[in-house]
């Protein structure tokens, strides 16, 4: 078992209603004082704003994109954009040096065999960047990658006396959760120059460590603003599908249960929960013969293949849904029952639907001795971090078995109070995701008549973008 530590520590910085925050503005002038030379100061002098901006995995493409897309509404001059992501980044103009999904990989022990082509891709990206000469290089999550990228950069600008382009890390590492985590913040000082985080809890943290960083809430809730109306508050940030017509349109039986899978988004995770996640769905099916599966397939090829060729051996009806799709995504949520995860940002987007879940994680058994010794919380998914709590059901390692998983879905289809007891802790969870209140004038000066409210997760990030002082 995961040693407790008590995750009040996430509510005693940030309380449920949102009440404890820095003003924006006051945020930016502070970042921004002592300097003119911002980063709208440098773009407006060259008459266009460069940014390299690099992503790894799939949740961190929609990041980017969305980020891609605020900068471009709110700077007043040309953005170009250079660097590495996926399909929703190059929707917005970035034309990715290589696919995305060569940095992919996931874990620790996991990623020795790819060593060698990672290191290959990383000098590629380095020199990549020194030639696209950026005023902001931006790397979105991928901590791994991202911060021997940023430790590099530095290095070389440095030892050849450049002029060197501002650091933006989006995504703060876990270090929450880890052993001495907090204190290997100060390390990334040397090279970052701004954390743009997304829990409530970092930004006071990485300040207290010497990192200059800004709450500017959950990209998850950018879901809500492309779905719903884009003056949604926080109170009516959930996200309902449309039924009836996913039954309608795939010729699901009145009777039948549906179970939402979501195995992941990296080939290396996705071949290892699928097997798991068909092996519990062959158990359930005695347990309910009109059982349907909807399995929500990542936006990337390698996925995509491995997903078509499984499910042909799939044991109970199966529909496939494309990752890239928000509507029928949370169209299938609403048709749903409840949902079998794997680790990671889709247990949010359950809160959004509020879908009954469980989740489900597992590693290369030395990955997860590793973490069984290093981490110092009991749980692995968001949700039962933030409200320290388990209120939605584990199997962690060897204990994510198809039988285990089995059996906790049918006690969450069969028992209403264990249902009841995630739907109203969604909430409250997505309100400790929310950005607060902002004093939104110095926004609205920079951004008027543009796409987004003021207050999205993007924007704010897009924002104190823009207004970072030079280092």
């Amino acid at each position: 078992m995961l040693r407790r530590s008590s995750g009040m520590w996430f509510r005693k910085l940030w309380n449920v209603n949102g009440e404890n925050f820095v003003g924006f503005s006051r945020l930016i002038r502070r970042n921004a004082s002592g300097s003119s030379r911002s980063v709208i100061d440098m773009a407006v002098r060259d008459g266009e704003l460069r940014v390299f901006i690099v992503s790894g995995e799939v949740s961190g493409d929609t990041i980017g994109s969305r980020l891609m897309m605020s900068l471009k509404n709110l700077c007043p001059v040309p953005v170009r954009f250079s660097g590495v992501g996926g399909l929703m980044m190059s929707k917005q103009g970035l034309k990715s040096l290589f696919p995305m999904e060569d940095i992919a990989v996931m874990g620790l022990l996991e990623l020795l065999p790819h060593l060698n082509r990672i290191r290959v891709k990383l000098l590629e990206t380095v020199e990549a960047v020194l030639l696209f000469q950026p005023h902001v290089v931006v790397t979105v999550d991928s901590k791994g990658f991202s911060f021997r990228l940023l430790k590099q950069l530095r290095a070389r600008y440095n030892q050849q006396r450049f002029d060197a382009p501002v650091h933006f890390h989006y995504v703060a590492p876990s270090f929450w959760a880890w052993k001495g985590g907090e204190a290997r913040l100060r390390g990334l000082a040397g090279f970052v120059d701004h954390v743009l985080c997304i829990l409530p809890n970092e930004e006071e943290v990485c300040r207290s460590n010497g990192l200059a960083a800004t709450f500017v809430g959950h990209p998850i809730l950018e879901d809500v603003l492309e779905l719903k109306s884009k003056d949604t508050s926080p109170h009516e940030w959930k996200i309902e599908g449309n039924c009836e017509d996913f039954r309608r349109r795939h010729a699901i039986p009145a009777g039948a249960k549906v179970i939402s899978l979501l195995p992941g988004s990296r080939l290396q995770e996705v071949t290892r929960m699928l097997c798991i996640f068909a092996n519990a769905m062959g158990l359930l099916k005695v347990s309910l013969p009109e059982l349907v599966t909807v399995i929500h397939v990542a936006p990337n090829q390698h996925v995509k293949n491995y997903v078509a060729g499984i499910t042909n051996k799939w044991p109970v009806p199966t529909i496939l849904i494309p990752g890239g799709s928000l509507h029928q995504k949370y169209d299938a949520f609403s048709a749903s029952i409840v949902a079998l995860c794997a680790s990671g940002t889709v247990a949010l987007e359950m809160q959004l639907a509020q879908l009954p879940c469980v989740v489900a994680y597992r590693a290369h058994f030395l990955t997860e001795w590793i973490i069984r010794y290093k981490a110092k919380i009991p749980y692995i998914s968001l949700p039962n971090i933030l409200m320290d709590s388990p209120i939605i059901p584990e199997a962690l390692f060897q204990a994510c078995t198809p039988t285990n998983l089995a059996s906790l879905i049918l006690d969450l289809i069969h028992d209403d109070g264990l249902r009841e007891k995630q739907i109203v802790a969604a909430g409250k969870v997505i309100r400790l995701l929310c950005a607060p209140a902002r004093n939104s004038d110095e926004l609205l000066e920079q951004h008027q008549g543009g796409r987004f409210p003021h207050n999205t997760p993007s924007m704010i990030a897009a924002t104190a973008i823009l207004h970072q002082a030079k280092p």
